[in-house]
């Protein structure tokens, strides 16, 4: 069922990259990569506080190895529903290693059902994809159960991240798609950057999917890509995929650029709201954790059924530590409230 209700409700949504969820005594990747009861006591601890102070009622995980741990963690914080859809891989010499992880998804609210994204095997041919293909992890997409009778669409992802040493575009708010896309056709031709076909392929993919849903949702993901990168116009932009189409048109928009900004006190010669990194490498700071909601939720369009209230970067560990820490997270947590109508 749809929103056709007056209704009010305000729900929290939020993303979470947990960095290296693994409960003793097992590893990740190497025997030696692995938490001390300590640690862990201390990360988990971290962990509880910061989903505390992000005031959910759902939220997208990435980097879950165990998932037990986890669901029994959200459990005593209130999240009666907690859901995957894989498992991490364990190594087949040392079943205490893991060697691939997962997501997860937590909620106040019931979890209706699960549902697979498929792949949309057009966008393995657009990006010159051979071979076979699936998610680097497999994305969640869970219908869940509002108050009112109201559905919800929610997609936990985690894209494809670049290889070593791999090529990245770095573009800008002022890059058209057509430059970023004439680019990285060449690199995709000859395959200079392989992680970024891959996630061009899983963006292209979830865009298909809701799509073809067409019920409200909203997208929680570590994209593993910049700020106006060629991925968000793969994920969000219909031009992208319709070359008939002149004008942008976007299936979904960043809940960023849809809550008020307020900035106190400015500096007479303020240019602007700088946005928060959500991850640094080298130094730097880049976007790379975001969530992103159905056109219908900007205030503005004429159907909307609800607007994006706030949104939030929690990011105090990082200010601390630019590149965080096993023991609490290499990425910030996003949050944000929207209130339908």
């Amino acid at each position: 069922m749809y929103f056709y209700t007056i209704i009010e409700m305000n729900i929290r949504i939020g993303t979470f990259n947990l960095y290296q969820f693994v409960e003793p005594p097992f590893s990740w990747y190497t025997k030696k990569e692995r938490f001390t009861p300590l640690e862990w006591e201390e990360k988990t601890a971290w962990i509880k506080q910061q989903i505390t102070n992000m005031n959910c009622d759902i939220i997208g995980f990435q980097e879950v190895f165990s998932k037990d741990a986890l669901e029994k963690l959200v459990n005593e914080l209130g999240f009666k529903y907690f859901k995957t859809v894989d498992n991490a891989k364990t190594s087949k010499k040392n079943d205490k290693i893991y060697i691939s992880t997962t997501v997860a998804i937590a909620s106040k609210y019931p979890i209706k059902n699960l549902h697979k994204v498929d792949i949309d095997f057009t966008a393995l041919k657009k990006h010159y994809y051979e071979g076979f293909f699936k998610f680097a992890r497999e994305p969640i997409k869970a219908t869940i159960s509002l108050e009112d009778e109201k559905e919800l669409n929610v997609y936990v992802c985690h894209l494809k991240s670049n290889r070593d040493n791999e090529f990245e575009y770095i573009f800008t708010k002022d890059t058209l798609m057509e430059e970023k896309v004439e680019k990285v056709s060449k690199a995709l031709q000859d395959n200079y950057s392989v992680s970024l076909k891959q996630r061009l392929c899983e963006a292209s993919s979830l865009y298909t999917d809701i799509k073809r849903t067409k019920r409200p949702a909203v997208l929680m993901t570590d994209l593993n890509d910049k700020e106006f990168s060629l991925t968000i116009d793969a994920l969000t932009n219909r031009k992208y995929h319709e070359e008939k189409r002149k004008n942008d048109r976007f299936l979904l928009l960043d809940a960023y650029h849809l809550h008020e900004k307020k900035v106190y006190n400015p500096h007479p010669e303020f240019k602007g709201v700088k946005r928060t990194p959500t991850s640094y490498f080298a130094g730097k700071g880049n976007v790379l954790d975001y969530i992103f909601v159905s056109n219908k939720f900007d205030k503005k369009a004429k159907d909307n059924i609800a607007e994006v209230t706030s949104y939030e970067v929690l990011d105090k560990h990082l200010q601390k530590n630019q590149n965080g820490s096993l023991l609490n997270s290499d990425h910030a947590q996003v949050v944000c409230e929207i209130k339908f109508t």
